[in-house]
Formats: C-alpha cells, structure tokens, sequence
C-alpha cells in the first residue's frame, strides 16, 4: 500500500508544470537529440549514390559506416562519466563544434572511401555525447520524467525523419556532399542555442542511494540485456530502411513517376517514405512517455516489443503500400518504447549516477547495437536485403524473453 508521503508525492509529479528552466533543459536537450539521430541518419540515406560515386559495393559502403555507430555507442560511458563530474553543458557545447567539423570534413573528403571513413568516425565520436549528457540532464532536472523523455524522444524521432527526406532532397539537386555540409552547419548551430538559451538547474541535491535503488542493481543488469538486442534491432532496422525501401517499393516509384511533372530518382522517393515513417513514429514516442507516466513502465515495455515481432517477419514478404503499412507498425512500436526504456533507467538507478547509468545503455544499444550493420552486410551479400527483417525478429523474440525475466524479477 501507498504510504500518504508516496502518494502526495505522485500527485504532485502528475500536477507539476514546468518551470522556466525546465522548459530551457527541454528546448536544448530537444535539439541535441534531434542533431544526434540526424547526424547517424544521413548515411543510410546516401548508401546507393555512395556506390555509384566510390565504384563500391553495397556492402563495402555500409562498411564505411562501422566506426561511425560503433563510436557512437562506445564513446557513451565516458561521456557520462564526464557529465557526471562536469556537468552537461560543456558536453552539449563539445557535441556541436565536434560534429559540425566532423560534417564538414564528411563532405571534402567524400570522394576518398578511408577519409570519408574517418569523418564518419569522427561524427559517431562527439554525437556519442547526447544520450548520456542529454538524457541524464531530463532525468536530474525534470519533475515528470517521462513525459520529459516522451517529447524529447518526438524530436529524436524528428531527426530521424528530417535526415533522410532532407538527405535526399540535398543529393537530388547537389549531391552527397551538399548534404554532408548541411549536417556540419546544423550542428555549428546548436552552440547559438546554447548562448540563446542557457541551461541552469533546479538544485536538487543528488541524494545517496535509497533502499528502493540499492535493491534494483540486478533489475538493471537484466534491463542492460534487453537494452543491448533492442540496440541491435534499432540499428539493423535503421541502416538498412531507405535502400530497402529503395529496392521493393517499385510500383510506389513507378506511379509517382507517371504523375510527377518533373524527374523523381528511386532515392529521393525511398527517403522521403522513410522520413514519413520516422513522422509516424513521434507519435510512438509520445505515446510511449504517457503510458509510462501513467502505468508500470516495464508491462508497457513488454507490449511494444511484442508488436514490433510479427511486423518484421512481415515486412521480408511485402512491398510497395503494404510494405510501408508494417513499417509504420514496426517503427511506431519500436521508436515509441523508447522513453518507456529511459523511464526504468531512471528508476532502477540512483540520480546522481544518472549520466553514467545512461552512458552504460548506450555503449550497449549503440555501440554494440553497431555489429548490426556488419550483420545486415554478411546478410545482404549471403541471403539477399530480404532476409535482414526475419532476422531482426528473431533477436526481438530473445528480447521479449528478457523482457518477461525483468518482469518476474521485479
């Protein structure tokens, strides 16, 4: 039962309403996630033109990319380590000139296969900052949690819709490297934000661990687990989209050809139906963070990671509008258990190691969650595109596992 302090309490944190440096942390933290996703989304949105211009395979250009998402997951630790000790705002400062310079380089160097490389690798590397800094910044500021991680898992989202329909946009007209200098301005402009709106905080003392916390570490070892397949899963389902879409979505191509009264490219007509989906999936995120203010978080949890299992298995026979229909169920379930996830980071850990714990999830999900692309590679070249989703729901069916085993042991 609720003692009367409990339950005064969540009254409150159901009641609060945001005060003006919390809406200042959200505005901030909104853009650094949004820059985050879209500087690991122009990529995938250029894989095909990339192996017209570099003379490549498919497979060798998504090679180019590995660095990239592997640094962006491993480098999450470290990173917060430091927001722990420093603070987030120099972070956010580092994310944007490291990244912006990093695009830059992306675009003069797109013409050589290991400079490009290591331009990726270098954005994979200050991108990696968001998640901790960002992400522990909501959860030590913000009286409602996970409605704070709801909208700031919309803007994530918009990111990921706003890469590839702008990314093709870019190539359509200039090319990769217009898109790649696109990305480097962005960012440079996150530091503007920063100076408009600075970030202050509430002063809420970071308290020792309570008997509730102590008691949730083997909880939180468990929710590593279904982070690190969910990783998996998101990565490989990313990466791969647009040139699937690109491949199976013919007669979507061919009839808005026949309609158009200028020349569409395959490419431009795959990323924009991939920004469409990633806009469907803002309201996952939105719908994620409500049900975990409202109920349990790890039952919500389980329920769209379910959803997401019969849609990829699907998604390897359709294509064309039933092709895009399941994609729209898969990556609304699968974006939108995102600020679901966040919320049991926040409740199974202790609020002054929140930078850290975040950091912990996201060496897992991102940084092992990039041994993804050298899947879908190995799967590409051996069994064909069509085989990467059934793979994809094979590893979310372990994750529902884990996800029953967190469930029992809570």
């Amino acid at each position: 039962m609720l003692s009367a302090s409990a339950l005064e309490n969540g009254i409150q944190r159901k009641t609060h309403k945001m005060e003006s440096f919390e809406k200042r942390i959200l505005l901030n933290t909104c853009f650094g996630h949004f820059l985050s996703h879209f500087n690991m989304l122009v990529f995938p949105a250029v894989v095909i033109p990339l192996t017209a211009q570099m003379n490549l395979t498919m497979a060798d250009v998504l090679g180019l990319s590995f660095w990239m998402y592997l640094l962006f997951g491993l480098t999450a630790l470290p990173w917060g380590l430091a927001a722990d000790r420093w603070g987030a705002k120099p972070l956010l400062i580092l994310l944007y000139l490291g990244s912006g310079l990093a695009g830059i380089g992306a675009a003069v160097w797109i013409g050589s296969p290991g400079g490009f490389a290591a331009a990726l690798a270098a954005l994979g590397f200050f991108s990696g900052i968001y998640h901790p800094a960002g992400l522990g910044l909501i959860s030590k500021e913000m009286q409602r949690v996970s409605v704070g991680m709801g909208f700031n898992g919309m803007f994530g989202n918009l990111g990921l819709a706003a890469a590839p329909l702008l990314t093709g946009f870019f190539n359509w007209l200039w090319g990769p490297q217009a898109a790649y200098l696109f990305l480097g301005g962005l960012n440079l402009c996150g530091c503007l934000l920063l100076q408009t709106l600075p970030i202050t905080k509430s002063g809420h003392p970071d308290t020792a661990l309570s008997a509730q916390e102590s008691g949730m570490l083997s909880a939180f070892l468990i929710l590593l687990v279904a982070m690190m397949l969910g990783g998996i899963v998101y990565r490989g389902a990313t990466v791969i989209l647009p040139a699937y879409f690109e491949l199976k979505n013919q007669q979507i191509f061919l009839w808005l050809a026949s309609t158009a009264s200028g020349g569409l490219s395959k490419n431009l007509v795959a990323t924009s139906l991939t920004s469409i989906i990633f806009l469907v999936g803002m309201l996952g995120q939105y719908t994620g963070g409500r049900i975990a203010e409202r109920y349990t978080p790890k039952y919500g949890y389980l329920i769209f990671h379910i959803l997401t299992v019969p849609a990829a298995f699907l998604m390897a026979l359709a294509g064309n509008i039933p092709l895009v229909a399941l994609a729209v169920i898969y990556f609304f379930f699968l974006l939108g258990m995102q600020p679901i996830e966040n919320t049991l980071v926040a409740n199974f850990t202790p609020r002054r190691f929140h930078h850290s714990a975040y950091g912990i999830k996201f060496v897992l999900t991102f940084g092992v969650g990039a041994l993804a692309v050298k899947m879908a590679a190995f799967i590409e070249t051996t069994a064909g595109i069509g085989a990467i989703f059934p793979a994809l729901g094979f590893t979310s069916l372990i994750l529902v596992a884990v996800i029953v085993l967190l469930i029992f042991k809570t």
